[in-house]
């Protein structure tokens, strides 16, 4: 029993809370800088303002998890983002391929708390700063679920909060609406009537509950349904984001209207759901309830912070290099108009660049508060720009690197600024690298791997001569879209390839050889040859034998444009760094085959070149003469784990029965720590709700492995692996002078592939 007698006025308790980072919101991007400092060794408190992480991914708002693939609708191959952000996504894929929130919440829970180097302070705002000079000394929170109040005390401070709470807090200068066309040159800069801000959106689910349900709607209901232009896109089969463009408060304050617009869209979510339910047009909807809507919407732009570069159109565009480039971003220039449901304008306005484009440090620091990373929506960049980086993936991938930003300026006891330096730059972008974190124009091999000091020896390696025939109902398909057999070529003569095709009738079919004009871009824009081949009634040979030359080594597509009367043979095998692309539709993203931008808007027209989801996405069965060895051993150590130019991956023989590699040294090394890194498929977009997958493991990652030393030994085993980076640790280091790196194929039709293999003393 508590009694305490009357006092004329009480104060919440208070507690200090001392850390080397303290990283604000507890969104995607805000979970990735944390784990990736707390995994390094540095002490992180991570305060989130409601009761899930995940921000607008969490199951509070229910927004697929998208980057750099979007939906594998755009030309960015292997593009989705690597790191703990992989992770978590491949953790989602493994456990919950059906897309359930609730699940994803957990998976995000588990994952922080698993951290002991993280205090993870749920249910908690920060509303106060404390500064010494330019600098933060400590942030003020309060948790009203258990009534106390936080002093939160670190040399570093990382506002990953959306909305910029501690950047705001602490005068950091930011911007919020479109800049003027003048300002930075942006072709694409909105005008007054289209807007200058994109609004919020709020979701939700129906189910199917077996009989009859009544919907009796609340009074504040929208009640005329025709004010939404496009009200009669509504159906009883799309919920959750696929109703993205349910959208409102674009004219608003977005952040100090943020309860304003979450009334407006409740009677809008009611009002649509009042007429879906008793209309009358929509019998089939009379089982169906309404399972959730959300509490709170899903935002998309409030304030972006200024650091000491503002990104901006141009940069996205022409992929421009940064020396500094720390991430990458690959979603499309995406702007809504600012009166979003109730526009009479199409919902986005989303244009691509031809590939990825690599994203600056300069962006991710605060130019006034000196001890201020920024990480998600909120940095420094144009209203333009953000249309681009705005999205989840890309956050968590630029959260990843100011995590590691964090680590190393506690490492060099510097401030944030400080890391621009070129030598200390190179330091921040090897240990992102390290850590999955592809940076596009840069290979830095690691100096401390031992791999690299060592010979590697295969037990065998992949040459590709062609993928067989499937013998199963469905390998033989019309052509009912172009496509393009992708293969990665060496610099020097393009070899002949061939296939074979099935004619209804004499026809003739036209086939392109096509490359992409920049290194690492997968859009194919420069014509290699073209010529036209007469098919006979039945099986063909189909052979295309150009006099043509890759510039450098890259990747190419072999063309055959679009023929209904004629069927092609696709293969059963799935090999890595290998696809077939299509000329193909995904409204979704705004790709109708072929961009094609008016021309004062900065952007560039090219055609549209992608994979087919599984369990489609079969490669086409081809022959290819001389055959292609680009699948050795020396890939694991030339420090890129992706396909770019090239598979980058030792891919071993699929006929080999026991694949392994042997890494030697000339004299013994103590081995401490051993890095495998796996394919788990990175042109899969992995969208984390409402779309379900598959597949629980990527078909071409490495479950079975085993390591032994030099006498053969077994140090350790691996049984179903299906995460892409495997990171052993060695209680006591293993003394040898050999590592074998033995592996099982993933399938009889697809062979073992490593990316990389790192080893540590």
């Amino acid at each position: 029993m508590i009694r305490e007698s009357v006092k004329a006025m009480r104060s919440f308790q208070r507690q200090i809370i001392s850390a080397d980072l303290v990283v604000t919101g507890g969104g995607l991007s805000g979970v990735c800088c944390a784990l990736t400092a707390a995994r390094k060794g540095l002490k992180v408190v991570l305060v989130q303002d409601r009761g899930v992480l995940g921000g607008n991914s969490s199951s509070e708002v229910r927004l697929w998890v998208l980057g750099a693939t979007s939906h594998m609708g755009n030309n960015n191959r292997w593009a989705r983002e690597g790191g703990v952000i992989d992770e978590i996504l491949v953790e989602n894929i493994y456990r919950n391929p059906e897309g359930n929130p609730v699940v994803y919440d957990m998976i995000l829970l588990d994952k922080v708390a698993a951290e002991s180097n993280i205090t993870l302070l749920l249910n908690t705002a920060v509303y106060e700063v404390e500064k010494d000079g330019d600098a933060i000394r400590s942030l003020g929170a309060f948790c009203p679920q258990n009534q106390v109040e936080y002093e939160l005390r670190a040399p570093l401070f990382c506002d990953a909060s959306g909305d910029g709470v501690v950047g705001f807090l602490a005068g950091s200068p930011f911007r919020m609406g479109a800049e003027s066309i003048d300002e930075f040159g942006e072709r694409f800069a909105p005008s007054a009537d289209y807007g200058e801000l994109l609004g919020h959106s709020l979701y939700f689910y129906s189910k199917d509950a077996g009989r009859p349900v009544r919907f009796v709607p609340p009074a504040f209901a929208l009640e005329d349904i025709t004010r939404i232009p496009r009200w009669r896109s509504f159906n009883s089969r799309e919920y959750g984001c696929r109703l993205w463009w349910i959208e409102f408060g674009g004219r608003l304050d977005t952040v100090g209207d943020t309860e304003k617009i979450k009334w407006e869209l409740w009677k809008i979510v009611y009002g649509v759901w009042n007429h879906i339910k008793n209309s009358g047009e929509f019998p089939e909807a009379a089982n169906l309830t309404l399972e959730w809507v959300g509490m709170i919407p899903g935002k998309r732009e409030s304030r972006r912070f200024e650091g000491d570069y503002i990104m901006r159109q141009q940069d996205i565009v022409e992929q421009r290099h940064f020396e500094d480039a720390v991430a990458y971003g690959g979603w499309s220039i995406d702007l809504h108009p600012s009166d979003g449901v109730f526009s009479e304008k199409p919902g986005c306005n989303q244009w691509h660049s031809k590939g990825i484009y690599p994203i600056p440090y300069r962006s991710l620091y605060s130019r006034s508060v000196s001890n201020l990373l920024f990480a998600g929506r909120l940095i420094s960049v144009s209203h333009v720009a953000f249309a681009s980086t705005r999205v989840m993936g890309t956050g968590a991938y630029i959260g990843q690197a100011a995590g590691m930003a964090a680590v190393l300026c506690r490492q060099l006891g510097v401030e944030p600024r400080a890391l621009g330096d070129v030598g200390k730059m190179e330091v921040l972008q090897r240990e992102l690298q390290r850590a999955g974190q592809y940076i596009p124009g840069f290979v830095l091999r690691d100096p401390d791997d031992l791999v690299r000091q060592a010979r590697v020896v295969a037990s065998s390696r992949l040459v590709l001569g062609g993928l067989k025939e499937g013998e199963a109902e469905g390998f033989l398909r019309p052509m009912t879209l172009s496509l393009a057999q992708l293969l990665p070529l060496e610099a020097g003569k393009v070899p002949v390839f061939s296939c074979h095709a099935e004619a209804e009738a004499e026809t003739t079919l036209e086939v392109e050889l096509k490359i992409s004009g920049r290194a690492g871009n997968f859009t194919p824009d420069v014509s290699l040859g073209r010529k036209h081949i007469r098919l006979q009634p039945g099986r063909n040979c189909v052979v295309l034998d150009l006099d043509a030359v890759m510039p450098e080594a890259g990747y190419a597509f072999f063309c055959i444009y679009k023929n209904e009367g004629v069927r092609l043979y696709f293969s059963p095998q799935r090999i890595t760094g290998i696809l077939s692309v299509f000329n193909l539709v995904n409204e979704a993203v705004s790709n109708y085959g072929m961009q094609t931008p008016p021309e004062d808007i900065g952007v560039d027209a090219f055609e549209f070149w992608c994979p087919q989801r599984r369990p489609e996405g079969h490669n086409l069965a081809f022959s290819v003469q001389p055959a292609l060895d680009r699948y050795g051993p020396e890939n694991i150590y030339n420090g890129l784990a992706r396909p770019v130019a090239g598979p980058n991956a030792w891919v071993a023989d699929l006929s080999d029965p026991a694949p392994s590699l042997q890494i030697e040294w000339d004299v013994t090394k103590a081995i401490r720590r051993v890095v495998l890194k796996f394919d788990t498929d990175l042109d899969h977009p992995m969208e984390s709700v409402l779309m379900s997958h598959p597949e629980t493991v990527m078909p071409f990652c490495v479950r079975n492995y085993r390591i032994l030393d030099e006498e053969g030994k077994e140090v350790y085993k691996k049984m179903g692996n299906y995460q892409t980076i495997n990171t052993i640790d060695f209680e006591t280091p293993v003394m040898t002078r050999r590592l074998t790196i033995a592996v099982e194929h993933p399938s009889p039709e697809t062979p073992a592939a490593v990316f990389e293999i790192l080893c540590y003393e």
